[in-house]
């Protein structure tokens, strides 16, 4: 009976987990590497994720009690559960950005599964075209250089015209004292 409790105590923090979390990316890791697995855990809690291995029947229930659809197909062999409440890209970014910095998609030894964003499911390429998006900061950063673009344009068009009237000044000048 304890046990039952336990696994009910599981599901429920799983559902609560998944219900919370603005993006989700579930992994599967075969022949991952202690070191491997210790660098990935730490960049993703650098990077404010959540991530810790699952039971796929524990999860499988926890997103039918959420109310997600499309996890069961994905829910085979090894499972990991990578969540953040804060940031819907952090997941994707950082599990994407690991296995492609340690070229770990060549042998499958650390794969992609599915993923979900504001409780919508996405697929494997929804989660690479979502990691491969620039930061919040970058986008930031982008738009308030195409905002300053044109005030500096018109800077460097005054500062033309007084420059050019500088220079004929000067080509006057010179040419009165050569007179």
């Amino acid at each position: 009976m304890a046990d039952l409790t336990k696994k009910q105590a599981i599901v429920a923090e799983l559902k609560d987990q998944l219900t919370n979390a603005k993006g989700v990316v579930l992994t599967g890791y075969k022949g991952l590497t202690v070191a491997q697995d210790t660098e990935l855990r730490r960049e993703l809690r650098e990077a404010g994720v959540t991530y810790h291995v699952v039971k796929n029947t524990m999860l499988r229930l926890a997103a039918k009690e959420a109310g997600i659809e499309g996890f069961d197909e994905h829910l085979e062999g090894t499972t990991a559960f990578a969540f953040s409440t804060e940031d819907a890209v952090a997941p994707a970014k950082v599990i994407c950005g690991f296995i492609k910095k340690n070229k770990l998609d060549e042998n499958e030894v650390l794969t992609v599964k599915v993923g979900t964003v504001e409780g919508k499911v996405i697929g494997v390429d929804e989660v690479k075209a979502l990691a491969a998006l620039p930061s919040r900061e970058e986008l930031v950063a982008k738009m308030l250089g195409s905002m300053n673009a044109p005030i500096s344009n018109t800077v460097n068009v005054l500062q033309g015209v007084i420059r050019n009237a500088v220079y004929v000044l000067d080509a006057i000048r010179a040419q009165k004292e050569s007179a």
